[in-house]
């Protein structure tokens, strides 16, 4: 692998289970979460997201949802950094936020809010499923290089060859397999949690559980 994207690329998609929550109507198959994740690169990429433009995306309370999943592997698509908010002023070409949680948000001009769960009731927030589900279900033709960066915590980035990196050192430390099941165990936007808990047992066709917030 070379980029963040190639987790998603067309020859991983299986009928496997990449996320798993509490009902199987809600779980992803590897299939899914890759026909999802381009969609969504497509959908930001319609939205004017290019390589280099930031995508925030806010912090989920509790697991993350799979809109959360596949949002962030749209972006890293299309070679756009995220970074994740609690709330507050949000100065990025996109924001991905929870529906009942737009209003903690104050959306910069030129940035697109893009809400998933519930349908919005302002009409220039874009509803994240709904649009998602229109999209072209094939990779966008972005190239994207390893020096890119991928993800930007307070004053820190990181590029794809960074994470690729203690990604391949987490599978083999924690033993990662496919048969593997793995719990977010803390915030996203801990880069060692990104890829202990997301993207190294992705990459090996292991299984991510997503509790279902109470």
């Amino acid at each position: 692998m070379d980029v963040l994207g190639d987790l998603v690329a067309r020859d991983r998609r299986s009928e496997d289970i990449a996320l798993r929550r509490a009902s199987r109507a809600g779980s992803y198959s590897y299939a899914k979460l890759c026909t999802n994740a381009w969609k969504a690169g497509n959908l930001l990429r319609h939205y004017g997201v290019r390589g280099g433009a930031e995508v925030a995306v806010a912090l989920p309370e509790g697991d993350p949802t799979p809109p959360v999943v596949t949002g962030f592997f749209g972006a890293m698509l299309l070679g756009a950094p995220v970074r994740f908010v609690a709330s507050g002023t949000v100065d990025a070409k996109a924001l991905l936020v929870p529906t009942d949680r737009v209003t903690e948000f104050d959306a910069e001009p030129g940035c697109t809010v893009l809400a998933y769960g519930d349908e919005p009731d302002a009409a220039t927030v874009v509803h994240f499923e709904r649009e998602v589900w229109s999209e072209n279900p094939t990779a966008p033709p972005d190239v994207v290089e390893a020096d890119a960066v991928a993800l930007r915590t307070g004053d820190e980035t990181f590029t794809h060859a960074d994470l690729l990196a203690r990604m391949e050192t987490a599978v083999d430390e924690r033993g990662l397999t496919a048969s593997s099941e793995q719990h977010i165990d803390g915030s996203l936007a801990t880069p060692d949690v990104l890829v202990d808990c997301l993207l190294a047992p992705l990459s090996v066709g292991a299984t991510v559980v997503l509790e279902d917030s109470e």
